[in-house]
């Protein structure tokens, strides 16, 4: 087991969009497998981008947790009144513009600071009362089964505040020479994840867009009926002004990510 520190790891006193470039959590995973440092390498599948390197492949992906968001707030800010359940006027940590995007339009009162770090550290900033409340994946908070005592947990509904595209889904990367490798990963990949992946992340491509684009997806299946929710913030004069929704169905992925992007695109 090699444990890599990502760019995104090692800066965290810049928000996502003052980094320069793109694929901050995976970067140094993809060298270290074009230069046969390691044989595969297992990302949060949000974080990889849609286009690799050559000479790599998404040979597996699968074992997906719960997709929603978490909402971490501290117990003298907690608020069941408020639409965020977080004291009014109150300071919510997130550098994700999908979540920015979506909270002013929910909870507009609320001031919106930027936060960095991995799971843990984030947690500890709440707890060192930097943010009355914070906002992360789910599945990153049951994967590394955090202590959250203290802290009021809210899980927020996956049609009310919209994750991000293949939230929640593992990817394993591999060399495309690396046939015995990539036959062993390959019996791991989950056909169900697999057509959520195409679908979710399908519509993030045709954006040619990366983990700071305001897109949140999720998708549905439902025997050979699939389901593509959408929701797409809009940024003018460097303020959120408003989110446009998509809701497609039909049994064909391709077609349902072309639909999604049509009605996405309508506003601009």
């Amino acid at each position: 087991l090699n444990i890599i520190k990502t760019q995104g790891d090692k800066i965290t006193n810049l928000s996502f969009e003052k980094m320069e470039g793109k694929g901050f959590f995976v970067k140094e995973l993809e060298e270290a497998l074009l230069s046969k440092e390691v044989d595969l390498a297992v990302h949060s599948l949000k974080d990889l981008m849609t286009t690799m390197p050559e000479g790599l492949e998404l040979s597996a992906v699968g074992f997906r947790a719960d997709s929603r968001e978490a909402l971490l707030i501290r117990e003298e800010s907690f608020d069941l009144d408020q639409p965020l359940f977080t004291k009014a006027g109150g300071t919510i940590g997130s550098s994700s513009v999908r979540r920015q995007s979506q909270i002013t339009m929910i909870s507009p009162d609320l001031k919106i600071v930027d936060l960095r770090g991995n799971v843990p550290t984030r947690v500890n900033k709440l707890r060192n009362k930097e943010y009355d409340a914070i906002i992360i994946a789910h599945a990153g908070i049951k994967r590394l089964d955090l202590d959250l005592s203290g802290i009021k947990l809210k899980l927020l509904d996956i049609d009310h505040f919209y994750p991000a595209p293949a939230q929640g889904i593992l990817g394993i990367q591999t060399c495309s020479d690396h046939q015995e490798i990539n036959k062993i990963v390959k019996t791991l990949d989950d056909p169900m994840a697999r057509m959520q992946t195409r679908l979710e992340r399908g519509l993030l491509a045709r954006f040619d867009g990366g983990c700071q684009l305001p897109l949140g997806v999720y998708s549905t299946i439902d025997g050979d009926k699939l389901g593509l929710e959408s929701v797409m913030g809009i940024r003018k004069d460097n303020l959120w002004t408003g989110l446009v929704r998509s809701s497609v169905t039909g049994t064909d992925p391709d077609k349902l990510v072309e639909e999604a992007y049509l009605e996405l695109t309508k506003a601009e």
